[in-house]
């Protein structure tokens, strides 16, 4: 389903203060560089029941919900997640967080210094690849079936564009 989008600059230029912008980001990327005033509710985490809480708690205009992530793919997922369940319009902000830093957008930035999910994600596949080869060429070659399972679930999120190691990675501790 194709959903309303705005550019991150028109959506600063209109940004009041009960504006309602969602980031469906990890913890750890929020807390690295964010948009400030936002309510927070990771993708794994969100519900309708939790983001009407959440709007009612922090007191914001619940009629429209702007979704931020990273490059815009969860918050696509966000708003497939929320169609039909929630009375407001939601709209994806283009390119997330990426295009907000391009945008030189005054960020709230912590400082913390954390590793995007996606890099994540690129590492973690890349180490269980080198992990299978290794162990298939030194210890068995049963050990070769790893690199293919790890390749054959980086084909099936390229195709379908959803990550079942990027929703665990998601859910790790370092990402809280």
């Amino acid at each position: 389903m194709s959903h309303k989008r705005i550019h991150p600059v028109d959506l600063m230029a209109k940004k009041n203060v009960d504006m309602c912008i969602l980031d469906v980001r990890t913890a750890a990327e929020v807390n690295a560089a964010g948009l400030p005033d936002c309510l927070h509710i990771p993708l794994h985490e969100l519900t309708a029941e939790r983001l009407q809480s959440e709007i009612a708690a922090k007191g914001k205009n619940g009629a429209q919900i702007f979704l931020l992530c990273q490059a815009g793919r969860r918050a696509e997922m966000a708003a497939e997640q929320l169609q039909g369940k929630v009375n407001a319009e939601l709209v994806i902000i283009e390119g997330g967080m990426n295009a907000v830093k391009q945008s030189n957008i005054q960020l709230a930035e912590k400082g913390k210094n954390v590793i995007p999910l996606e890099r994540q994600i690129r590492i973690a596949a890349g180490l269980l690849v080198v992990t299978g080869v290794v162990l298939g060429t030194w210890v068995n070659p049963g050990f070769y079936a790893l690199s293919g399972i790890i390749g054959a679930g980086l084909t099936f999120a390229g195709i379908t564009d959803i990550c079942p190691m990027g929703m665990l990675i998601a859910k790790a501790p370092w990402n809280k």
